[in-house]
């Protein structure tokens, strides 16, 4: 009997697991969440416009996504709260921790939007749902809080934990975004890894025109490259933020007088003599390379750092 029971528990764990996985990919196809993202995202691209607030919302000044730290906080202290809970004597101090989880809540949701709104649709269906999750506990938490101050502590509880249950449940179609679908994750080649140490030949410096950016590969690996005049600056070539194809996009100027390049797909601006970020949403800086012109006219290549 006991191996019966057993046997049955092997085969149904990794079933519903594999059901929740299935569930959650799902999400990506699901268009009928696009009626929603449309409406919503646009607003959000009108209301944030390129700038230092959108920059800073996105994480650029600190070099990565700022909404994945930020989610540490509330969920940091809403579970702290549903420990306390199961001790007696701890209302005060599970009442402090939701209301500074409600606190952290605000830009902890405001970096979210922002991050959300330049993503790829598939992203953006499963962080909808991700974001319903995370509001549904926002608003249970701060019921909880209500009853708690009004002196009905069960009350208080069993909101607490209801609230807990819905920021389980989008912490993992966070965890999803982030691990399968690589939102916040750097998308450029990873040059250290895949370039060999040394000088490579590229291409002859008459055969890029002068002031236009253009595709080259070094192997497999895709390079933007910028000739201006005698100087030739090259970068990788898939955007950091979503891989999108810098050799596609606008050159421009920044208040610095640097040369940039504005990616097609959503908008990270980059210096092309070093790949540093000037606005987001991309944080990561772009991989650049080193580039010297024999006497012959060869363009040569090597990674930075």
């Amino acid at each position: 009997m006991n191996r019966r029971v057993s046997n049955i528990f092997r085969r149904s764990g990794p079933q519903r697991s594999q059901r929740l996985v299935d569930a959650t990919e799902g999400l990506e196809h699901a268009r009928a969440l696009d009626r929603a993202i449309r409406p919503i995202s646009t607003v959000v691209r009108r209301t944030l416009r390129p700038g230092p607030v959108k920059d800073a919302l996105h994480g650029v000044p600190f070099g990565h996504p700022a909404h994945p730290p930020l989610t540490d906080v509330p969920m940091g202290c809403w579970i702290s709260a549903a420990v306390l809970d199961l001790v007696p004597g701890t209302q005060r101090a599970a009442r402090i921790l939701v209301t500074a989880g409600l606190a952290s809540a605000v830009p902890t949701v405001l970096t979210g939007i922002a991050d959300w709104s330049a993503l790829h649709r598939e992203q953006q269906r499963v962080g909808l749902v991700h974001a319903a999750g995370t509001a549904t506990a926002s608003v249970l938490y701060s019921a909880s809080l209500v009853a708690r101050y009004q002196g009905r502590d069960r009350a208080g509880r069993a909101l607490g934990f209801a609230g807990l249950t819905a920021l389980m449940a989008g912490g993992y179609l966070g965890g999803h975004l982030a691990f399968r679908q690589a939102a916040g994750a750097s998308h450029a080649d990873q040059l250290a890894h895949l370039v060999p140490l040394g000088w490579h030949d590229l291409c002859n410096i008459e055969d890029l025109p002068d002031g236009w950016p253009v595709h080259r590969a070094l192997g497999y690996i895709s390079l933007f490259v910028l000739r201006t005049g005698e100087d030739v600056h090259v970068l990788a070539d898939r955007c950091s933020h979503l891989a999108g194809p810098l050799h596609q996009g606008r050159i421009l100027t920044d208040d610095n007088a640097d040369t940039c390049v504005v990616c097609p797909w959503h908008g990270s601006t980059f210096r092309v003599r070093d790949g540093s970020v000037v606005h987001g949403p991309a944080t990561s800086r772009q991989p650049s390379f080193e580039t010297h012109v024999t006497n012959k006219g060869l363009v040569q290549v090597r990674p930075l750092g």
